[in-house]
């Protein structure tokens, strides 16, 4: 009997996703899925509004987070799943790279304002209460007042690095994101690190520093991994015996990603439950 769909990459409207966890939820039970991960950024605000959502559903929830790290100038998402949420050192990174993505984000809308007609009002109405504030509200704002088709237009354009907006953001390098998230009892699995339009933000060399590190797997089927990159992290998931994991990287409208497009084999999943001691998968 054929395994129903396993998607270990969402984002709830919590972080930068626009649904709600219980929407997101049963978006995932509409589209088929058995499992899915939450996985905002840099936060587990969500958890337990996703863990109420699952009952009853006979879906899985895995507990997880996108947490923001940086090599040289390259943003490294580095994926965590289930690890303490109290840990008292990923909550404190955590909360400081929420506050630093809201003032990056108000000193790029400051910037784009004395161009644009808009201000930082019109980000936060983009903005549910509590979520962790970044480019893609301010994207949203831009979509609102008519400066960009939608979010892909505003990145491609005003919010593109090369526009004169653009401000990086501050983060932890991504061996001590590794490092967080395994003494928290997690499960370090890199996000995405093959995508398409630039160099791969992770050298061969910097990927074996980053196994030694403690890196347990990395996410492989992504819309945004080339498939030269693809067969490049195949062939590294082989060498070093990691966990591989495909997912869809869902935020609602704000992308045009689906859920399901890219799925985990059971046996991978099973592998990062095995490895992890900070929480538990949710049975629905």
């Amino acid at each position: 009997m054929a395994h129903p769909p396993i998607d270990l990459h969402t984002h709830s409207s919590v972080s930068d996703g626009t649904e709600t966890p219980a929407a997101l939820i049963a978006s995932a039970a509409r589209a088929g899925l058995g499992t899915v991960a939450l996985t905002d950024h840099d936060t587990t605000a969500g958890w337990a509004e996703a863990r109420a959502s699952v009952a009853g559903t006979g879906m899985t929830l895995v507990p997880g987070m996108e947490l923001s790290t940086r090599l040289g100038l390259n943003s490294v998402h580095m994926l965590g799943y289930l690890f303490d949420p109290t840990d008292s050192a990923l909550v404190a990174e955590t909360a400081r790279l929420r506050d630093g993505r809201l003032h990056r984000a108000e000193r790029i809308v400051a910037r784009i304002g004395a161009d644009y007609d808009i201000v930082w009002d019109d980000v936060l109405a983009q903005a549910s209460d509590g979520a962790t504030l970044g480019r893609p509200h301010i994207a949203d704002a831009l979509v609102a007042k008519g400066f960009a088709a939608d979010r892909s237009a505003a990145f491609a354009g005003i919010l593109h690095w090369r526009s004169g907006y653009y401000e990086p953001h501050e983060a932890p390098s991504p061996l001590e994101g590794i490092r967080l998230i395994r003494e928290a009892g997690g499960v370090p699995v890199i996000a995405h690190p093959a995508t398409r339009g630039r160099e791969p933000n992770v050298s061969v060399e910097s990927f074996a520093r980053l196994v030694d590190a403690g890196l347990l797997g990395v996410e492989i089927a992504h819309r945004e991994n080339t498939e030269a990159g693809r067969q490049r992290l195949r062939e590294l998931a082989d060498r070093y015996d990691l966990i591989v994991t495909g997912s869809s990287d869902y935020h609602g409208d704000g992308k045009p990603n689906r859920l399901g497009e890219n799925t985990t084999d059971p046996r991978q999943l099973d592998r990062i439950v095995a490895a992890a001691t900070g929480s538990e998968p949710i049975q629905g």
